[in-house]
């Protein structure tokens, strides 16, 4: 086994096993996917959470609900998540109103618009999550294998020391270092996204508890108007 004098990092991944390398090679590659997953989702509730605070200021600000549901209906991709819950559960609730003929249907008026809004809720939910399992799945597989690298890289390092007549530190040294960097860049890889998804997860619990709350209040304010 030859040994690698230069023990810097672009080196000793040149150097490493032809498996080794196509290992680094997938863990980079999801690295660079994970990296996206969270700059997209970043963004994505940022939006969310400074659509949602303008909605409930509008809301909360005693305009008229009719007005507030034509422009969360004309401007529905645009208008944010919990904007989109109220459309759809004023929309039922004023096509229920429409449907209904006496006061003993007012209450399956309001458990449509409730249903409506908690359809919209979960539809919303579930947006917000997206791509959340991929994040977690890197967190918890990739320094497993980075470590099937770091192994295999040993493993190799190992049975090359058959051919050396004296082993030494200078000869088994490369060849373990070459093998750590598998699982460096498997930690590398994992460490991020496992913050991330912790981070997500929180923020979007929170926009959850908001978006649950909306439903509550605003089923008891479509409660009071039909009576």
């Amino acid at each position: 086994m030859n040994a690698v004098q230069d023990l810097s990092f672009v080196e000793l991944i040149l150097h490493a096993h032809f498996l080794v390398k196509l290992i680094m090679l997938l863990l980079f590659a999801i690295s660079v996917i994970s990296w996206t997953y969270i700059f997209r989702k970043v963004f994505a509730i940022r939006a969310a959470r400074r659509l949602t605070e303008q909605f409930e200021r509008s809301f909360w600000a005693g305009g008229n609900l009719h007005t507030l549901h034509q422009s969360a209906s004309t401007q529905r991709d645009q208008s944010g998540p919990l904007a989109r819950i109220f459309e759809a559960g004023m929309g039922e609730f004023i096509k229920g109103k429409q449907a209904a003929r006496d006061a003993l249907d007012v209450g399956a008026v309001l458990d449509g618009a409730r249903r409506a809004m908690r359809a919209a809720f979960h539809r919303e939910l579930d947006h917000l999550d997206t791509h959340l399992n991929f994040l977690a799945s890197v967190g918890s597989v990739s320094p497993y294998i980075g470590l099937l690298g770091t192994v295999w890289g040993i493993m190799n390092a190992f049975r090359g020391l058959a051919n050396v007549q004296q082993a030494t530190l200078a000869v088994v040294a490369p060849g373990i270092a070459e093998a750590l960097i598998a699982t460096a860049i498997g930690l590398f890889a994992a460490i991020p996204a496992v913050v991330a998804y912790n981070r997500f997860t929180h923020d979007i619990d929170r926009l959850a508890i908001r978006f649950e709350s909306f439903v509550e209040e605003f089923s008891n304010i479509l409660q009071r108007q039909s009576r």
